[in-house]
Parts: C-alpha cells; sequence; structure tokens
C-alpha cells in the first residue's frame, strides 16, 4: 500500500473516536434526545406520549453505536500503525483529526464552542503534525549523507 494510507486510516480513527464520544454523550445525556423529539414531534405537550418510549430505545441504539465506533476505530489504528513510518506520526495524526471532528460534532450536535485556549492546542497539534509529515524519515537522511 502506499505511504498515504497509514495517515489516512489514522485520520479514520480520529474520526471514529469522535463519533464514539458523541455516541456516548447522546446515550448517557437523555435530556438531548428528548428535546430532539419534541422537535420533532412539535412541542412537549405534542411529544408526551412519543417521545416516552423513543428516547429509551435511541440510548440504546447510541450505545451499541459507541461500541460499534470504537471496535473499527481500533482496527483503523493498527492498520495506521503498520502503515506510517513511525508510531508517532499515527498517533499524532489520529490526535490531531480526533480533536477536529470532535469540535465539528460538538458545534454541530450540541451547540457547543471552543475557548481561545483549545485553538491554540490544536494550532499546536496541526503544526507538530504537519513537522512530522513533511520531514524525511530518519533512515532516508542517513543514506543520503553516505552518498
Amino acid at each position: 500500500m502506499p505511504a498515504g494510507w497509514g495517515a489516512a486510516f489514522a485520520a479514520g480513527a480520529g474520526l471514529l473516536g469522535a463519533l464514539a464520544a458523541c455516541s456516548a454523550k447522546l446515550a448517557l445525556g437523555a435530556d438531548y434526545l428528548r428535546g430532539a423529539c419534541a422537535a420533532v414531534v412539535g412541542g412537549e405537550e405534542a411529544a408526551s406520549g412519543a417521545c416516552s418510549w423513543l428516547p429509551m430505545m435511541l440510548r440504546i441504539g447510541c450505545g451499541g453505536l459507541v461500541l460499534a465506533c470504537n471496535a473499527v476505530m481500533w482496527t483503523f489504528f493498527a492498520k495506521a500503525l503498520r502503515y506510517s513510518s513511525s508510531s508517532a506520526t499515527a498517533t499524532l495524526t489520529s490526535t490531531a483529526s480526533n480533536f477536529i471532528s470532535s469540535a465539528f460534532l460538538g458545534k454541530l450536535l450540541f451547540g457547543e464552542t471552543h475557548a481561545l485556549l483549545w485553538w491554540i492546542g490544536i494550532s499546536l497539534t496541526l503544526l507538530g503534525l504537519l513537522l512530522l509529515h513533511t520531514t524525511p524519515p530518519l533512515a532516508e537522511e542517513k543514506k543520503e549523507k553516505k552518498r
């Protein structure tokens, strides 16, 4: 496989980790699901019958989604370790992908905002990721020096 597959698998692992975290938040916080059900049905009064059992079913479904996302995430991360030049590259790529995916999913699903310190942290993480992906591996540098 081409060298880029390690980064692709690591980015996928980060996205799946963020999806698992969002699913866990939905599974453990019934207020999100009850509010969404009431919004779809058309208000609290109309939703009292339909939204009494639906949030419980959605919580069970989200719990299953947590397990599925985590299983696939670990599979992707193992493949990222296999196809990456170093474990640090795979780990940092997965972490950056997880942070970015969590930010987008948090804003989309829960209306979350992030403080300036969070943006500084993700910027430093992405800068480190850029440095890791643009520098040649150490073995190639030694071969170049010998020539």
